[in-house]
């Protein structure tokens, strides 16, 4: 009979063969198949998979990994102009400092006699998240923004006990996947027309679609498409007089500047704190929030961790730690109200040390130099022939469609011809949204300068008349 071979791996723990086979006599089974009897055999591999050859020295990982990043072009090789939901801002060194001391990049999970100080850094980061929001529940951070919206729909659902979500037609079609994905087996999701002159949800449409049955009515301000949504009180109350809820997603670094959703009749808020002192880490490095007024009844169907404060036996002092701890999932497993984990809360406590560094005066500095930079590069691109800027007659903050129709040309070649001078034009919107034509999604922050969007309007310039 021909012995199996059995490799040993060097990154698996236990995967030397007379310890596997020792762990197997411990519990009592034969072979590592009995195991995984519960799985269908038509989900079962019955064959190696196809896999290059290991690398079996650190150094061979190293250089493999390397090579594979190598292939990237940063957005520091690159004069870069893109956003749509992953943004380029100015990260104090004060983050990166903090974000990798050991108690907190290591503290993966734990209790309180061994977090050295990561519930308390949480419990600030939760505190300035709803001083900045008007809201007084912030959780833990969620996986990313798109969760943080899922989430939050499926929070609405279950406080109103209805299915329907009415969601503002300008979404971006990457979040809308995940929210049709996270929410298909509990809501039904539906999207509402937009204004094509502003971009504003139709508010005629929104009166026609709700009813008994909506849950939540959602939009984004900023929207995805760059432009504020101006009406969000309006919305909010028709959202209301129908016993829904209104859902509102924020760029946590506008409210400096925009009023927070809050104050114009939010329900539940939501959205990513990526732009707070988080570099992309090249896609990475996202953490969704949701935030709530603190009543019972909202409390109680966050899926995530929230933090409080409370005193101690001795005077004087505090401690910080879970509050209804019994509701998630850690405490629950499957009967939780969602799965959440902890692989967001680094970012978190980095969130809490940029707003921290800013404070209210900073955010408000930053968000009106960020608005002014848009506002010159949508004057100084609209000058050149053939392009539109913005498409949207609405108020914009850091994000404005530019329309390229009147060139002749794609947004794909436009941007092919900007990248060969050096710079990353926007984000091209002809497949997410075809109604737009050859449009794209540019974005500006502090990083820019005016030289830099003179070169970006030059640029178009020669391009486009080439």
């Amino acid at each position: 009979m021909k012995r199996e071979k059995q490799t040993v791996y060097p990154y698996i723990p236990n995967s030397e063969p007379v310890v596997k086979a020792e762990m197997l006599r411990a519990v009592g089974a034969k072979d590592v198949e009995e195991f995984y009897q519960e799985i269908p055999e038509a989900l079962r591999l019955r064959q190696p998979m196809n896999l290059p050859p290991p690398l079996l020295s650190e150094l061979e990982l190293k250089r493999d990994v390397e090579g594979l990043l190598a292939r990237n072009t940063p957005c520091g090789d690159a004069l870069s102009f893109l956003g749509a939901g992953c943004y380029q801002h100015h990260v104090p060194a004060v983050c990166d400092e903090v974000n990798r001391r050991g108690e907190f990049l290591t503290a993966y999970a734990g209790e309180p006699y061994d977090d050295h100080g990561r519930f308390q850094a949480l419990f600030e980061y939760a505190s300035m998240m709803g001083e900045l929001l008007n809201m007084d529940v912030v959780n833990v951070p969620t996986y990313d923004g798109f969760q943080a919206t899922a989430t939050s729909l499926r929070m609405a659902s279950r406080i109103t006990g209805r299915r329907g979500a009415l969601l503002c037609g300008t979404i971006g079609r990457a979040r809308l996947s995940k929210i049709r994905d996270y929410c298909r087996r509990t809501m039904d999701i539906k999207l509402l027309p937009f204004d094509p002159g502003t971009g504003q949800i139709d508010l005629d449409a929104l009166r026609v679609a709700i009813s008994g049955e909506t849950a939540a009515v959602y939009f984004e301000n900023p929207s995805y498409l760059g432009f504020l949504e101006t009406r969000g009180d309006q919305i909010a109350q028709i959202a209301h007089e129908q016993g829904a809820l209104c859902v509102v997603n924020a760029n946590p670094i506008s409210l400096g500047v925009l009023a927070p959703p809050a104050d114009y009749g939010a329900d539940i808020v939501c959205g990513d704190i990526q732009p707070l002192g988080i570099h992309m880490q090249f896609g990475g490095g996202h953490g969704g929030f949701v935030a709530t007024r603190d009543e019972v009844e909202y409390v109680m169907e966050y899926p995530s961790r929230l933090f409080g404060i409370a005193p101690t036996r001795v005077a004087g002092e505090y401690g910080f730690g879970d509050v209804a701890y019994e509701r998630t999932s850690f405490a629950v497993r499957e009967e939780g109200k969602e799965w959440v984990g902890t692989a967001a809360a680094l970012w978190g406590i980095t969130a809490g040390v940029y707003l921290a560094l800013m404070g209210p005066q900073g955010m408000t500095e930053l968000g009106e130099g960020i608005m002014a930079r848009a506002c010159y590069a949508m004057l100084q691109i609209d000058k050149v022939a053939g392009i539109h800027a913005p498409l949207f007659q609405s108020p914009h903050f850091q994000e404005f469609v530019v329309d390229f129709n009147g060139t002749g040309r794609t947004v794909a070649d436009i941007n092919q011809a900007l990248l060969s001078r050096g710079i990353q034009g926007g984000k091209d919107l002809s497949a997410e949204f075809p109604e737009l034509g050859q449009s794209a999604l540019y974005c500006l922050s502090e990083v820019h300068t005016q030289e830099d969007i003179d070169r970006l309007a030059a640029t178009l310039k020669e391009v486009v008349e080439r």
